[in-house]
């Protein structure tokens, strides 16, 4: 199993007006952790996208356990439960608040599409020589 840890801390701008983070900031922080669990490999989006292959998410799911309030401190856990077979990825991801509770848990499931004609293929082989180690 491939998991990372990334931070995010919690802007004024990111709040609604009860003072808590309004939901529809959770699909950006995903994109932040899954964008530095890639880096964190060695690889870059913009390296896959130089590759010729782009990542559209399919499918997203998001479920709130707690709020999230201003100027917290959120810890994004994100793992890749099985390597990635055939035109799919599906990230899961759990943010917990600063006295370590679980507030919010999601899925997010990426396309791979090749560049030039938006036609479904597989992980670049760049990519999944940096994440096959992880599954055994």
């Amino acid at each position: 199993m491939f998991v990372t840890e990334t931070t995010v801390r919690v802007h004024y701008a990111l709040t609604d007006q009860m003072g808590f983070v309004y939901h529809g900031h959770y699909a950006q922080f995903y994109e932040i952790a899954r964008a530095e669990a890639i880096r964190g490999l060695g690889i870059t989006y913009l390296d896959i996208e130089a590759m010729g292959v782009m990542m559209p998410v399919v499918s997203l799911q998001c479920k709130y356990l707690r709020p999230a309030k201003y100027d917290d401190l959120l810890l994004i856990k994100t793992s890749l439960r099985e390597l990635p077979v055939g035109s799919r990825v599906t990230f899961q991801h759990e943010i917990f608040n600063q006295q370590d509770e679980l507030i919010n848990t999601g899925e997010v499931v990426l396309h791979f599409l090749n560049k030039k004609d938006l036609k479904s293929c597989e992980m670049p082989e760049p990519l999944k020589i940096l994440i096959k180690p992880f599954f055994p």
